[in-house]
């Protein structure tokens, strides 16, 4: 629980001087939402009931999912952990994004065989597990040769899910999910936390809740969509939601429409996301006998080896020179790779070294190591191929200037290395993947205007070795940070399976050595996997 003593960082102004809260509302005053540092006296005062709670999750989702795990698996009770989220369950968000950008349960994700979520051990993997349950040589032997003699194995979408579900149920997960949206985590006069949850509708007497912890843990995932000027200026102001869409919306009505009549349909991007869209456009060409024809545009056409700027020769912007080891295959405008990040980041010398770099030094390593890239995959290698040949699927490299109605369909005017030339569609599929800024999410804007969190090299949450939130610390209180939110720090991979874990790991074996859970050593280790296996609870 929270030590009332702790005052390593406290601030300086005596809680006696604050002006008295205003009328008993059980909302937020305007004292508490001006006011960095909260006394118990103020929240009480304003109407709104405290919970207390040693360790709090934020976001639901799975990076909070494979924290919460990792304490369970630790020894830390149901009742000491909540988990403050809007979702019914923490695959919830990832599974719609995966649906509508086309890898519905059937299909393969874009994942290593041992990152699972839902075991910290990573064994059995999803690829053994699977060929094991199905007898199957094929995947067995794919394991056993990939990369050379086999493309990477990735697990099925449904399986994940599935997985993740049983996981959930074992470690109890409902009982330590608590529904609703908090946009406030404000530090505590003393140590420790107040977060700040919104319950839905008739949920509580009160239109705030205050969960009072020692620990808090951020895990709110991708802060939003962003779209390019020239799509949000046409959709903003053509009231067009239908014909030009975003790969991570719903989007369904598109396909549907394409396969009923003949349509040319432009895709704007070349990562992992485009290549699923392509792959769906040509799969109802085959399945449906749709007429679509595809204009792919691409900003950067790769054709050869490249790094992650998108270089194809051997020298990188500002000087130097990019290790042969640093490159990656392309061709046909794609860079191609594996995986988000190369495997060394989860693991090897990468990560390692992104562990000693600081600031720009740091900055330079993320952008040559990251970059669009896609995994290259025969299926749709043949199909981009067969639209080549026969003519439907053209490429186009430059920018958009600008897009404007025409009749009842859309001209784009994209500027290439040629000119500018007139392109007209029916559709527009945006596979840029541009992500907002993370002042744009509420409760990530406060964290650092009244949270004394701060923006690492690359604008995300600076975090340290341990994921704990730099200048967030109140008293005796830690606050985590883990996920896309904290991409750019000591642990590159963040917004992965495997990354997730990564910094689950180190959140858990700093809040071991603070006392709040057990060690995981080789004993208990080798005990809590014969539970997982079994299905028993930690």
């Amino acid at each position: 629980m929270i030590d009332p003593t702790a005052a390593s960082v406290v601030p300086t102004t005596d809680p006696s001087t604050y002006l008295p809260a205003q009328p008993i509302s059980g909302d937020l005053t305007d004292q508490l939402l001006q006011t960095d540092f909260w006394t118990d006296d103020m929240v009480a005062g304003a109407g709104i009931p405290i919970v207390d709670v040693p360790f709090v999750s934020v976001g639901g989702g799975i990076g909070s999912f494979v924290t919460v795990d990792y304490l369970r698996i630790a020894g830390v009770p149901t009742s000491q952990m909540r988990v403050l989220s809007t979702l019914d369950f923490p695959w919830q968000t990832y599974e719609y994004l995966t649906r509508v950008s086309q890898v519905p349960r059937p299909e393969r994700i874009r994942s290593d065989s041992a990152s699972r979520p839902d075991n910290i051990w990573g064994f059995p993997s999803y690829g053994f597990a699977e060929g094991v349950r199905k007898f199957d040589l094929k995947v067995l032997w794919g394991l056993f040769s990939e990369p050379i003699f086999a493309d990477y194995y990735t697990p099925k979408a449904g399986n994940v899910f599935e997985q993740l579900e049983r996981e959930s149920k074992r470690i109890a997960y409902d009982e330590m999910l608590v529904k609703g949206l908090v946009r406030i985590v404000r530090r505590r006069y003393g140590g420790g936390y107040f977060t700040i949850l919104t319950p839905p509708e008739g949920a509580s007497a009160t239109k705030r809740v205050a969960f009072r912890s020692q620990y808090v843990h951020v895990a709110v995932g991708y802060p939003g969509l962003k779209f390019l000027p020239e799509l949000q200026r046409y959709r903003t102001e053509n009231n067009d939601y239908r014909h030009i869409v975003n790969a991570y919306e719903a989007h369904e009505h598109v396909y549907e429409r394409l396969v009923q009549t003949p349509s040319t349909v432009l895709v704007r991007g070349g990562g992992i996301v485009a290549s699923r869209i392509l792959q769906r456009l040509m799969d109802d060409r085959e399945k449906f006998g749709a007429q679509t024809r595809i204009v792919h545009l691409f900003r950067t056409y790769i054709n050869g080896t490249n790094d992650g700027y998108g270089n194809e020769s051997d020298q990188r912007p500002g000087g130097g020179r990019t290790r042969i080891t640093m490159r990656r295959r392309g061709g046909d405008g794609w860079a191609y790779q594996g995986f988000n990040y190369p495997k060394s980041v989860w693991g090897g010398q990468l990560k390692a070294q992104v562990r000693q770099l600081e600031g720009e030094q740091r900055a330079e390593l993320y952008k040559r190591m990251g970059g669009t890239n896609t995994p290259w995959r025969k299926s749709w290698q043949r199909q981009m191929n067969q639209g080549r040949r026969e003519g439907w699927y053209t490429c186009l490299v430059g920018t958009v200037d600008e897009m404007r109605p025409s009749g009842e369909r859309i001209l784009n005017q994209v500027r290439t290395a040629q000119g500018v030339v007139p392109l007209e569609v029916d559709f527009v599929i945006d596979c840029t993947g541009l992500e907002a800024d993370i002042a744009e999410h509420r409760l990530l804007k406060d964290l650092l205007e009244h949270g004394g969190a701060s923006r690492n090299p690359v604008g995300r949450l600076n975090v340290d070795r341990t994921f704990e939130l730099i200048g967030a610390q109140s008293g005796g209180g830690v606050m985590y940070a883990s996920g896309a939110t904290t991409l750019g720090g000591y642990f590159p991979g963040v917004d992965t399976f495997l990354g997730l874990q990564v910094a689950a790991q180190e959140i858990y074996g700093d809040l071991q050595r603070r006392g709040f859970c057990k060690r995981i050593g080789p004993v208990r280790s080798t005990l809590q996997w014969w539970k997982w296996l079994a299905g028993s609870a930690p």
